[in-house]
């Protein structure tokens, strides 16, 4: 009896629990089969666990990362909308300068200006339109566009990707067409900075204002001679002044002759370069030496009566490629 007692004590476990020093002390058996069964049950629980704890964990992290995901191609896509809404600006003000460049262009004489609308030119064969049908305004046309593209970022992340893979090619396409075009207007703009400051140098050198302050006594052509009193070629300008009044360049340029001429008297001659020159007459004293350069309102000269004259007066004369001209062309004030 002892021994079978023992016997199943080994097949179980024994839990005594005491109570006190006089209190019997309680008594919990366990078999050993249902305490491995379960350890084991427990075991496969707390695996259990752990295994959808690191699935939760591992879910949340993709969401989070999902959500940033979103989050970046949001502000991404924002950002190419932005920046596509620049380049068309840019676009528009570069469009806008090309032709501003065009007409300079042509008003400096850089380019012939062509025939008909440089902007609007429209032609080519015509033929009537068929029965019912109208024309597709601007509007229903671009209403359409946008209309597809809803529908395509409505069906699903696949379109989405897309449309933002062709918002990007635009973007690029624009970035190309903007770097092209500015090259292009620099090239043209550096064109009319040289042609603006030679136009500003051919101004300069240009004779335009009253080299004196007077009246004119004798004009430029055919006229009856006063010391001969017979038909004469005059070629240049005689302007009435008070003697020693102040004679002025009209141009910038640079003195190539001072001296006296039996008919013309004390004379000054200035070349103002392009093939102008000019020369002033009947100088009561010059006021500048051979070789010196002049501005446009220097005193080159004193009104007086030297050489073959009546009376104290200028006698004006202007030469383009070494041929007298008539100098009221060449008077703007």
């Amino acid at each position: 009896m002892g021994q079978t007692h023992s016997q199943e004590n080994s097949d179980a476990y024994t839990v005594v629990i005491f109570r006190g020093s006089t209190a019997k002390p309680l008594r919990f058996s366990f078999p050993r089969k249902f305490v491995r069964k379960l350890l084991i049950v427990g075991c496969l629980l707390i695996l259990a666990d752990l295994l959808v704890i690191s699935h939760y964990v591992i879910r949340t992290g993709e969401v989070w990362e999902l959500s940033a995901f979103r989050t970046e191609a949001m502000s991404a896509r924002e950002q190419t909308a932005a920046f596509a809404s620049a380049i068309d600006d840019l676009k528009k003000r570069i469009t806008t300068m090309k032709e501003v460049n065009q007409r300079l262009r042509v008003m400096l004489g850089i380019e012939v200006p062509k025939t008909g609308d440089m902007v609007n030119g429209r032609g080519g064969e015509e033929t009537p339109l068929p029965e019912g049908s109208t024309i597709p305004s601007q509007l229903s046309i671009r209403k359409s566009s946008l209309d597809l593209k809803e529908e395509s970022s409505s069906g699903g992340v696949h379109e989405t990707l897309q449309g933002d893979s062709e918002a990007v090619e635009s973007v690029k396409e624009g970035l190309h067409w903007l770097t092209s075009e500015a090259t292009n207007q620099e090239r043209i703009l550096a064109e009319l900075s040289q042609a603006a400051e030679q136009r500003s140098s051919r101004w300069a050198a240009t004779p335009s204002i009253w080299p004196v302050k007077g009246w004119v006594t004798s004009g430029f052509g055919p006229r009856i001679s006063p010391f001969t009193e017979k038909p004469a070629w005059h070629d240049g300008l005689d302007i009435g002044a008070a003697p020693n009044a102040p004679v002025q360049a009209p141009a910038q340029g640079r003195v190539t002759a001072t001296g006296f001429d039996p008919k013309l008297g004390n004379i000054v001659r200035l070349d103002h370069g392009y093939g102008i020159e000019t020369l002033y007459g009947h100088l009561a004293k010059a006021l500048v030496k051979e070789g010196q350069r002049v501005n446009r309102g220097d005193v080159v000269g004193l009104v007086g009566s030297s050489g073959l004259a009546t009376g104290p007066h200028l006698h004006y004369m202007v030469k383009v490629n070494g041929q007298a001209l008539d100098p009221n062309k060449y008077i703007l004030e």
